[in-house]
């Protein structure tokens, strides 16, 4: 009954409200919450894969992978302070024990303006475009008609464009954002931005109804802040709506310096987020030398929690930046995630 409660649930969302795939630790993933996002760090180049693994009690519902590689371009050609970057991404979405597959490529860029002589505060757009592929495997779909004394045993009566045990669509997408970024000095930084994916709103119904894929507004923010000697304060929140769905999260987290190295410091994080009306969300990390690591896992506070087991899910991240070659060239002041 799961397994059929669950197609529904997937045909519903693919016919009526198709949302996109999100990741609690939106602040480790960012070409997919901001094109604007591009290139927007310290460094030469920068990787980031992220995982998350959703309801893992209700049938292996949603499992979510990503990975991205952006870095700047021009260096020499732009005002020092200035950054253009481009980036490529790919993303996996299975739904449902593999019920339906989506894939994604991406391409973006984006360029950010310095406002002031010291570059502590500046002003990006971006704009990425997406391929998406989404694939509904058929076999693994069970409906009301097939239900008997024995169980799934009948045989649908459903019928389907082409008769095929798969139906494929295929759909180009559009993206942009802006982001503001700002400092008093090297030792912090806050940042406020705003994206919207989808602009050109594609067709993604499989049966040829006339349903286009709504936009998704997002606004995001947040900083860092020492607060005593090896200690980092980082906050981030974020809000976006598609769809008629809202999402609301927000929270920090502690960063310790546990080595005396400044270039090459170690630290630990210790914190949590909280997505409204929905989940607690528990987060550890560790930075070291250029990657980063870390670890959530949502706990349910909803109405859900009984059918989760309050196990909404774990995700990880995994930041890899390669330092300039050039250990002269100036810092940038930048966003850490």
């Amino acid at each position: 009954m799961r397994k059929l409660i669950l197609s529904l649930l997937i045909l519903s969302c693919v016919s009526v409200h198709a949302q996109d795939p999100n990741f609690s630790q939106f602040f480790a993933s960012p070409l997919t919450l901001n094109p604007a996002m591009t290139g927007k760090f310290n460094g030469a180049s920068r990787l980031a894969i992220n995982y998350r693994n959703q309801w893992p009690t209700i049938n292996t519902a949603f499992r979510t992978g990503t990975a991205s590689l952006d870095f700047g371009i021009l260096p020499n050609r732009i005002p020092e302070n200035d950054q253009f970057g481009v980036g490529v991404m790919g993303m996996y979405d299975v739904n449902g024990a593999g019920v339906m597959k989506n894939s994604y490529v991406s391409a973006s860029m984006a360029y950010h303006k310095s406002i002031d002589e010291n570059g502590y505060h500046s002003i990006g757009a971006g704009f990425s475009t997406t391929y998406a592929s989404r694939v509904l495997d058929l076999t693994k779909l069970n409906f009301a008609d097939e239900l008997t004394a024995l169980g799934f045993t009948g045989v649908t009566s459903e019928v389907f464009t082409g008769g095929t045990q798969n139906l494929n669509i295929s759909y180009m997408d559009v993206n942009a954002g802006f982001l503001y970024s700002g400092a008093t000095n090297d030792y912090n930084n806050f940042y406020f931005g705003a994206s919207m994916y989808h602009i050109n709103r594609p067709k993604v119904s499989f049966q040829g109804a006339n349903f286009l894929l709504n936009p998704r507004f997002t606004v995001h923010g947040g900083g860092y802040f020492p607060v005593a000697d090896g200690t980092t304060v980082f906050v981030s929140a974020l809000h976006q709506r598609q769809a008629g769905a809202t999402e609301t999260v927000f929270g920090g987290a502690l960063g310790l310096t546990v080595s005396n190295d400044y270039e090459n410091a170690t630290e630990v994080y210790f914190g949590s987020w909280v997505r409204l009306n929905d989940a607690v969300i528990p987060y550890i990390g560790l930075e070291t030398g250029n990657l980063r690591f870390g670890v959530t896992y949502d706990v349910n506070t909803s109405r859900l929690a009984a059918a989760s087991q309050r196990r909404g899910g774990m995700e990880v991240s995994l930041i890899y930046i390669k330092k300039h070659s050039d250990p002269n060239k100036k810092k940038l002041a930048c966003p850490r995630f």
